[in-house]
């Protein structure tokens, strides 16, 4: 991979969960028009790859989080535990 996909996959670690779903259907869109020149489109798709893991480590992240409240004997939550780091 170049050193400038390398630096365009890197910013997306920075991404919200919300913008990166934006950037991966942009991606989709773009795809389905079928207007995109051949090399472009390996581009934009490997890009949408990395997009799509980024959005489904952050919703693993999320399901951890959730699964982590502890609730008390009245049913409220009683605290969150601290997700284990990776």
């Amino acid at each position: 991979m170049a050193e400038t996909e390398t630096q365009t996959h890197d910013d997306i670690k920075a991404l919200t969960f919300e913008q990166a779903l934006d950037a991966l259907e942009k991606i989709v869109d773009d795809l389905e028009r079928g207007d995109v020149p051949l090399d472009q489109s390996i581009r934009i798709y490997e890009r949408g790859e990395a997009l799509k893991a980024h959005c489904e480590k952050l919703l693993k992240a999320a399901e951890d989080k959730v699964e982590k409240i502890r609730l008390s004997r009245d049913g409220k939550p009683a605290g969150v535990e601290p997700l284990d780091p990776e």
